[in-house]
C-alpha cells in the first residue's frame, strides 16, 4: 500500500488500524537541539481523543504515547522519531454486521475492490483514528513553529447551517477550547451543540466548516510551480478523513467580487515591512507565503455511520441493508479542530526546512 508518508524533509509516515495493536509514526527530518514537550504532546491528542465529551463517540481510549527513539533528555537528536499510540478499547464484534457488506459512503467497497481484502473492524487503515498518529507527529512540529514565532489555531465556524458571522479577525480563538464543540463565539456554539444532541437523538449525522488561521509565517515558503504552499496545505486538508472542500483566503466568495476590489494593494509598515491592506489572498500569492495571516476553510460532510437502516449490497452484488452500530461521531468537527491544526503545522513545518539547514 503506497501513500503513506507526507512531507518531504519533515517527513511522516504513520502505521497501524484502528482495531488492531496499535498505532504509529516515524518522524524523519526533525532538526536536532529542540526542546520537547511531551506534557503539550499529550494534551494535543487529548484534544483529538474519542469519549471527550456526549457530542463525540464514546469510544474511550486515554490515547497516551510512547517515544520510541529520536529523542533523549528531552531533546530531539536529528534521528528518526518513533511514536506509538497503542489501542485499548477495541469492540470488533460492533462490525461483524458488516463483514461482508459496504456500507454506503465508506471506503469499504472501493477498498475492497482494490486490495482485494479489507480490515473492517472499524475501516482498519481507511479509519479516521489513524489521524491520532498525525496530530502526535504535529505537536513536534508545532513546538519547531514556535521557535520561529509560527502559530496554528483551527475552530468549529459551521455545523449544517449554523455559522459564525464575523471572520476570524473579529474572534477571540483563546476561547476555541471554552464548549465541547470547539467554537470561540459562545452564543453560535450553544446552538451548534444543540443541533448535534438533536441530529445524534435521530440516529443521524451533520457536517460543516472548520476554519484555520497561521500567524508568523514568514515571506517565501511554497514554490511557484507545482509545490505552492496553499496546493501543499490542500492536499494535507483533503486527505483528512470525511473532508469534501478546501478553500482559502477568499475562496469561492472572492469569485463575487472585481479584480479591483480583490486585489491587496502594498504599503510600507512602521517598521519598514511590506505588507497588504488587505487579505483576499489568504497570506499566499503565487504560491509563496507574504507574510500576512494564512487562512482557510475545510468543509467535512457528514459522517458516513447513521443509527439508521440503509440499502446496500454485500461482496457478491446481493441486496443487504446496514445499520450502524456501536460508538460513531454524530459530528466530525469537534475532533477535526486538532487534526485540521495538526496538517496545516506539517506543512508549515516542512516548507520552513526547506527553506533552512538541519540545526536550529
Amino acid at each position: 500500500m503506497a501513500g503513506n508518508s507526507f512531507g518531504e524533509i519533515f517527513r511522516i509516515t504513520t502505521f497501524g488500524e484502528s482495531h488492531g495493536a496499535a498505532l504509529g509514526v516515524i518522524i524523519d527530518g526533525c532538526p536536532a537541539g529542540l526542546k520537547i514537550d511531551t506534557a503539550f504532546i499529550q494534551s494535543e491528542l487529548d484534544r483529538r481523543k474519542p469519549g471527550q465529551s456526549n457530542i463525540v463517540t464514546q469510544r474511550k481510549e486515554a490515547d497516551e504515547f510512547e517515544i520510541l527513539s529520536g529523542i533523549f533528555d528531552g531533546v530531539t537528536q536529528g534521528t528518526p522519531i518513533g511514536i506509538i499510540i497503542r489501542n485499548e478499547d477495541q469492540k470488533s464484534k460492533d462490525y461483524e454486521h458488516i463483514k461482508d457488506s459496504y456500507r454506503p459512503s465508506h471506503a469499504d467497497f472501493t477498498y475492497d475492490a482494490k486490495y482485494g481484502s479489507r480490515d473492517y473492524r472499524g475501516g482498519g487503515r481507511s479509519s479516521a483514528r489513524e489521524t491520532a498518529a498525525r496530530v502526535a507527529a504535529a505537536a513536534i512540529a508545532k513546538q519547531l513553529l514556535k521557535h520561529f514565532g509560527i502559530e496554528v489555531n483551527a475552530y468549529v465556524s459551521k455545523v449544517g447551517k449554523i455559522e459564525i458571522e464575523k471572520s476570524y479577525t473579529e474572534l477571540d480563538l483563546s476561547k476555541t477550547e471554552d464548549n465541547i464543540v470547539r467554537c470561540p463565539d459562545a452564543e453560535t456554539a450553544e446552538k451548534m451543540i444543540t443541533l448535534i444532541k438533536e441530529v445524534k437523538k435521530d440516529g443521524d449525522t451533520i457536517g460543516g466548516l472548520v476554519s484555520c488561521v497561521i500567524t508568523g509565517v514568514p515571506v517565501g515558503l511554497g514554490e511557484p510551480v507545482f509545490d505552492k504552499l496553499h496546493a501543499d496545505l490542500g492536499k494535507a486538508m483533503l486527505s483528512i478523513n470525511a473532508a469534501k472542500g478546501f478553500e482559502y483566503g477568499s475562496g469561492f466568495a472572492g469569485t463575487e467580487l472585481l479584480g479591483s476590489q480583490h486585489n491587496d494593494a502594498f504599503y510600507k509598515d512602521e517598521n519598514n515591512h511590506i505588507k497588504t491592506k488587505t487579505n483576499h489572498s489568504g497570506g499566499v500569492q503565487g504560491g509563496i507565503s507574504n507574510g500576512m495571516d494564512i487562512y482557510f476553510n475545510v468543509a467535512f460532510k457528514p459522517v458516513a455511520t447513521i443509527m439508521q437502516a440503509q440499502d446496500s449490497v454485500d461482496k457478491d452484488g446481493n441486496d443487504a441493508t446496514v445499520t450502524g452500530k456501536g460508538r460513531h461521531d454524530p459530528c466530525v468537527l469537534p475532533r477535526a479542530v486538532p487534526i485540521v491544526e495538526a496538517m496545516a503545522a506539517l506543512v508549515i513545518a516542512d516548507h520552513l526546512l526547506r527553506n533552512r539547514n538541519s540545526k536550529l
